[in-house]
């Protein structure tokens, strides 16, 4: 199970003064597991049986199969909360399913053109996923395949669309006209908290994750979290910590990692915390670094800079992979490193790197068993409800984007709609 801890040289937060803030803001807890009066329109992603049920899972395994069993290339349409989970698993786990390509992200025509290139002699699915259908750039995408798709098999090309939207929305008009399979974007369910239902579930399914895994993660996450109170309720106390952060000084928040394989995961989070908490001129700014690369450019500012960040690390208990360095017959001076595997040499870098930082900025310090399914639904619920708390604590409404709307009004108005 997931574990936090967190440190801090600099001892900017004492154990009365978080303690008091706990006790004070107890109710907040409280609140987020059980009243759903607030934003009962947007809280349906806390109930995983919900829209991850038994009968579920098994119809989104089912479709995911005959998709897997046909297809060269899948490409998921969507921007942000559209593919942003199901993306971190997919580059995460790499999977055995079909080649995953992301489209409805860009509106760049070379890209564009570079992915119908890639497409070319392929047997080609796609997933246009959009709650509401108006979003320009899957909008567009969805265009763009759809006619590529048409050129390329005709009348069968209906049979290759995945379409997952919201009931009675212009996308599911759409198609039951043309035939194309209809998947669920609940309504009670936002985009950057859609990890767990088919939104986020389907094509990790196509690409081979174990979904049901996944949803366990989440399950497990879900039921300690509510049953345990105060400082041990690992959500509540990140929640708190990061507040009380932000009250003396610290802006930015960096999720850090010396997995690569973090690297997408990262933009998840990056966008669940920001567009939730971003408003009303409040909000912790969220930035990634992927270490040990990062750290020879931004390091430098996290322990020397201005003091406005304070930084969570991942950490992965369990060795997936190994690469033992040997000698060769070139004197390069890293002999001390004969022997060593790369899994323990990236490990001491880590710890070297958080006994640094931590002596300078704040850090937690998240860990999980093994980088798999499990934990990634585990971090999923894990930050969406800590999110959902730290959002409630600020003073702000987690679920909406206002300012995201306003970008897209103007272009709308540009583009003569």
């Amino acid at each position: 199970m997931l574990t936090i801890t967190y440190r801090d040289g600099q001892n900017r937060i004492g154990t009365e003064e978080l303690n008091d803030y706990l006790q004070e803001h107890k109710t907040v807890l409280d609140q987020v597991k059980n009243d759903r009066r607030a934003y009962r329109d947007a809280l349906g992603w806390m109930d995983p049986e919900e829209w991850a049920s038994e009968q579920q899972l098994a119809c989104l395994e089912e479709k995911a199969e005959e998709v897997r069993k046909n297809a060269d290339a899948f490409v998921l349409i969507g921007v942000g909360g559209s593919n942003n989970a199901a993306r971190a698993v997919i580059k995460g786990l790499n999977g055995k399913g079909p080649r995953v390509y992301y489209a409805g992200n860009t509106i760049s025509p070379y890209q564009v053109n570079e992915l119908l290139k890639e497409l070319e002699g392929k047997s080609v699915y796609i997933n246009i996923i959009a709650k509401n259908f108006e979003t320009l750039e899957p909008g567009i995408g969805f265009r763009v395949l759809r006619k590529w798709l048409a050129g390329n098999y005709g009348a069968e090309a209906a049979k290759r669309m995945i379409a997952t939207g919201t009931p009675g929305s212009h996308l599911e008009k759409i198609s039951r006209e043309n035939g194309y399979t209809f998947l669920t974007f609940p309504e009670t369910i936002g985009g950057r908290y859609s990890a767990i239902c088919d939104v986020g579930l389907f094509p990790m399914a196509v690409a081979g994750a174990d979904i049901r895994k996944v949803v366990q993660g989440v399950k497990d996450m879900r039921k300690m979290l509510y049953e345990t109170e105060g400082a041990k309720n690992p959500a509540y106390y990140y929640a708190a910590i990061r507040n009380l952060l932000n009250q003396k000084g610290m802006m930015a928040e960096m999720l850090s990692f010396f997995e690569p394989r973090y690297r997408y995961f990262a933009k998840w989070w990056i966008q669940l915390f920001a567009e939730s908490e971003g408003k009303d001129g409040k909000g912790i700014y969220p930035i990634s670094a992927q270490c040990s690369e990062d750290l020879h450019s931004v390091g430098q500012f996290v322990q020397d800079g201005t003091p406005m960040i304070f930084e969570t690390f991942l950490d992965i208990k369990k060795q997936d992979a190994s690469y033992i360095l040997e000698k060769d017959l070139t004197d390069d001076r890293f002999d001390y490193l004969n022997g060593m595997d790369l899994w323990e040499i990236n490990k001491k870098a880590f710890e070297a790197t958080y006994k640094a930082h931590t002596q300078s900025l704040p850090c937690f310090r998240i860990q999980v068993e093994e980088l798999d399914e499990y934990s990634f639904g585990e971090l999923f619920y894990f930050f969406e409800f800590a999110c959902y708390i730290s959002g409630m604590l600020l003073g702000i409404n987690p679920f909406d984007q206002p300012g995201v709307e306003a970008y897209k009004r103007y272009m709308f108005e540009a583009l003569g709609k």
